[in-house]
């Protein structure tokens, strides 16, 4: 990791505490404290629209990198730490839009935005370690995890109040 101080130090052995030790966990989770501070500034108005959704889609990249980590088979951590990608460039979209309405200075969004970049490239690094790994596939193979598809019924009632089964 570069010479940054990470926000978290966790109180384990280091090198055997989990997924806090992963540089793309520490820069996901530097990426999520600066939105944050960013996100107090936007104006009442976007409460409930870009405040919430810059807020949410940068805790969502922390949050599935740590389920990610705990999975066993690789293809399903894998998709953990997809989703944790979308939830990166999802946050960077949202910055873009507050630029664009002039929500935040272009030094202050050139900074997050080459964070988010190095959070992502590190994170891309760490998706191919683990696929070279393939942990979990000699007790269950190369092929993912699913669940059995359920099947519905599906009832529509009409005006007045009867069930129209299809």
């Amino acid at each position: 990791m570069s010479e940054r101080k990470p926000l978290y130090q966790s109180p384990g052995e280091k090198g055997k505490r989990g997924f806090e030790d992963l540089e793309c966990y520490q820069l996901a989770l530097e990426v999520m404290a600066k939105v944050h501070a960013f996100s107090k500034t936007l104006p009442p108005d976007e409460k409930f629209d870009l405040y919430a959704q810059i807020r949410r889609s940068a805790k969502g990249v922390t949050g599935n990198i740590g389920e990610g980590y705990g999975r066993y088979h690789y293809l399903d951590s894998l998709r953990f730490y997809s989703t944790a990608r979308g939830e990166l460039n999802e946050t960077l979209a949202r910055l873009i839009d507050a630029r664009v309405l002039s929500y935040i200075q272009q030094p202050e969004f050139e900074e997050l935005y080459k964070l988010i970049r190095q959070a992502e490239q590190t994170l891309n690094g760490y998706m191919n370690y683990v696929r070279r790994q393939r942990a979990g596939s000699q007790e269950f193979g190369d092929k993912a995890v699913r669940e059995d598809q359920a099947d519905y019924d599906l009832t529509i009632l009409d005006d007045n109040g009867k069930d129209q089964t299809l």
